[in-house]
C-alpha cells in the first residue's frame, strides 16, 4: 500500500491509524563533515560523501532515498570541504528536496556536537531521521519509521549484520531493545554480528540527552541510552556499505546496483 508492506491485519489497522493521526516524519539530518582520513588520497580534494558510486556521489544516492520516501526537508551538517557539497546540491531544488546547511562549529571531531547544533532546525514535536552521509543502504525508511512508531521508541537504530563486527558499533538485542552497545570492541570481546548501520529515527527529546561534554554518539550517547532502556534496534537485510573504509568503498563501486 503506497509502497509500504503490510504484514497482517493488525498491522493494516496500525498503518491506517498512523497515516491518520500520527505526525509524519518529514525531516532528516545528514552528517557529512568527516575528513575521510582512511580514504586518502581520494579525500585530499573531495569530501568522502562526494565520492562517486554508479556515476553519482554517495550523498546523491542518500538524498534520492529520502525523496523516494517523501522525506524532503533535509539539514546537512558540513565541515571538511563542505563548500563542494553546497556547490553541487545547492538548495536541493533540482534534486526534489529542500536543503539547509549547518557548518560544524569548532575543530572537534565527533558525531554528537553536530546533532546538538542542529536542534534549532528540527521540529520540536515529531521524530526525524539521522543519517550518516558516508553510508549506502537498501533500507525501507517507511518501515523503519513505522517500527519506531509502533514501539513508541525514544531512539531507533537501524542494524545490519556483518562478519567482522568489531570494526563497528556492536549491539546485543533483547526483543527489540538494545541492551548493550559497544563501539569497535577488541576482536576477542565480540558478542554479536549485529552492528550500528548509521541510520536512526530519533525523537526531538534526544537533544536533551546530548550534553556539551559528549563527543561521539557511539561512545557517549548510545551506550547510555541502551542502559536506560531507550534504544530500540531495527534489523534489515538489504545491501549496506560504510564507504569510510577504502576497501569497502571499492567494494561498493563494484556491487552497488541502484540507479
Amino acid at each position: 500500500i503506497d509502497g509500504s508492506s503490510i504484514r497482517n491485519r493488525s498491522h493494516a489497522i496500525e498503518y491506517v491509524l498512523q497515516k491518520s493521526f500520527i505526525p509524519k516524519v518529514r525531516e532528516a539530518l545528514i552528517l557529512a563533515g568527516g575528513k575521510g582520513l582512511r580514504l586518502r588520497p581520494y579525500t585530499y580534494e573531495m569530501p568522502k560523501c562526494m565520492l562517486p558510486v554508479s556515476g553519482k556521489p554517495v550523498l546523491e544516492h542518500v538524498i534520492e532515498l529520502f525523496r523516494k520516501n517523501e522525506i524532503r526537508d533535509l539539514v546537512i551538517s558540513i565541515g571538511y570541504l563542505g563548500d563542494k557539497i553546497k556547490e553541487y546540491f545547492g538548495d536541493g531544488n533540482k534534486f526534489g528536496v529542500h536543503i539547509k546547511y549547518i557548518h560544524q562549529a569548532g575543530p572537534e571531531r565527533g558525531t554528537a556536537p553536530p546533532v546538538k547544533q542542529a536542534r534549532k532546525y528540527m521540529s520540536s514535536n515529531s521524530p526525524f531521521i539521522l543519517y550518516y552521509g558516508d553510508v549506502l543502504a537498501e533500507v525501507d525508511l517507511r518501515d523503519l519509521i513505522d517500527f519506531h512508531t509502533i514501539n513508541k521508541s525514544f531512539a531507533t537504530m537501524a542494524l545490519t549484520s556483518v562478519a567482522q563486527s568489531s570494526k563497528w558499533g556492536m549491539v546485543a538485542l533483547h526483543g527489540t531493545k538494545i541492551i548493550r552497545f559497544s563501539e569497535k570492541p577488541d576482536e576477542d570481546k565480540t558478542f554479536s554480528h549485529l552492528i550500528n548501520a548509521g541510520i536512526y529515527v530519533l525523537n526531538p527529546k534526544i537533544f536533551e540527552s546530548i550534553s556539551s561534554e559528549d563527543k561521539k554518539l557511539e561512545d557517549d550517547v548510545f551506550p547510555r541510552l541502551a542502559k536506560e532502556g531507550k534504544l530500540v534496534g531495527y534489523a534489515f537485510d538489504g545491501a549496506w556499505f560504510d564507504i569510510g573504509d577504502l576497501h569497502i568503498y571499492e567494494k561498493a563501486v563494484k556491487e552497488w546496483k541502484k540507479a
